[in-house]
């Protein structure tokens, strides 16, 4: 077999990183779950420091600390032996309003603990349902949406609906349709406290996280978590139905649709968040495309296979194929009305 030895030198320097980055996934999870970013925030401190904060065993957290070096989630100082974060490490790891790395770190650790169950069904072709997963994907998935929903979807994605924000204010109905642990549904409800809402999910414990969290947040009497599918949900009349990050692992999307059309008021709006995507894979071949490229495989493409119907979407469906189907579900009106880099936010109206 002829090769080029410095492309293949590349590759396996790239296939290293990979392999790198794979195994990190479970350091960032065991730094999240035991508090060793919180702790370290504080201040530069050695492996002994650290270990005494947080309360485990020096061995462990030395090692731990020289893998995050290497991996440029913590400095190290060479001379004094402290390591520390600095104050962009700080606000993606150690909390607070900043991007929940550590949250998307445990969403992929769960879906790499559940290969085996999609390898299975790479030959067979049935499904992977959303509550056969691993229980962290649950929360890892709020993890890694909450903060984008939180920076964006008051200050800007509402808004750029039609005459959305108006309604709200003065007193809407809204339906959140796939809600999962209710995250999206509590910020608006927090931001607009004269509207009620409801949130839908097919899976029962995530329901039963989102009412507790809306009674944490305070907003349980204008806030309702109920049980139902994205083609049976109840109701009618509804001035804004929301879809975040849902609608690509529904097996019925058309269906979906056509419900959301029916049970939407006559000058309602149909909010569809969606992963950026291009319309052609050759242009989604980027950092972004292969993250939820990845996501999809493992998680999105299973869960719509395992439904009815099972059109398969995939979380890089992309504008047009998006389109596609909610005008088949009855809707005339589509458009992008916002983006970011990594979402596409789209409305929809009959």
């Amino acid at each position: 077999m002829a090769f080029d030895q410095a492309k293949l030198d590349a590759f396996m320097g790239k296939a290293i990183g990979d392999l790198g980055a794979t195994l990190h996934a479970a350091l960032v999870v065991i730094g999240d779950r035991l508090g060793l970013y919180r702790a370290l925030a504080a201040g530069p401190m050695t492996s002994t420091e650290l270990a005494r904060r947080a309360e485990c065993a020096e061995r462990y957290v030395r090692e731990w600390l020289a893998a995050q070096a290497a991996g440029g989630y913590v400095e190290y100082d060479a001379k004094t032996q402290n390591y520390s974060l600095n104050d962009e490490q700080r606000f993606a790891l150690a909390g607070g309003d900043g991007p929940d790395l550590a949250g998307a770190f445990q969403l992929a650790a769960a879906l790499v603990r559940d290969e085996p169950k999609v390898r299975d069904v790479f030959r067979t072709g049935k499904g992977v349902g959303w509550h056969e997963h691993d229980r962290c994907l649950f929360e890892g998935t709020e993890r890694f949406f909450r903060p984008g929903y939180a920076m964006n979807l008051v200050s800007t994605w509402l808004p750029a609906l039609e005459g959305v924000v108006a309604k709200l204010q003065r007193g809407a109905r809204v339906a959140d349709v796939g809600c999962g642990h209710g995250a999206s549904t509590i910020l608006m409800a927090q931001a607009f406290p004269k509207s009620k809402f409801v949130g839908f999910d097919y899976h029962g414990a995530s329901i039963e996280a989102a009412r507790a969290a809306a009674k944490r947040a305070g907003v349980e009497e204008r806030v309702t978590f109920e049980v139902a599918s994205s083609t049976k949900y109840p109701g009618e009349g509804y001035d804004l139905i929301a879809f975040f990050d849902c609608l690509h692992d529904m097996g019925d999307p058309v269906g979906a649709a056509k419900h959301v059309r029916s049970t939407l008021a006559p000058d309602g709006t149909w909010m569809i968040v969606e992963p950026f995507a291009h319309d052609r894979v050759e242009q989604n071949l980027n950092p972004i495309g292969r993250l939820y490229y990845c996501a999809s495989t493992l998680v999105c493409t299973p869960a719509s296979l395992s439904q009815e119907v099972g059109l398969g979407l995939g979380a890089q469906a992309g504008e047009a194929r998006l389109r596609e189907v909610v005008t088949q579900g009855g809707f005339t009106r589509f458009r992008r009305a916002s983006e970011t880099p990594v979402n596409l936010i789209l409305e929809a109206r009959p």
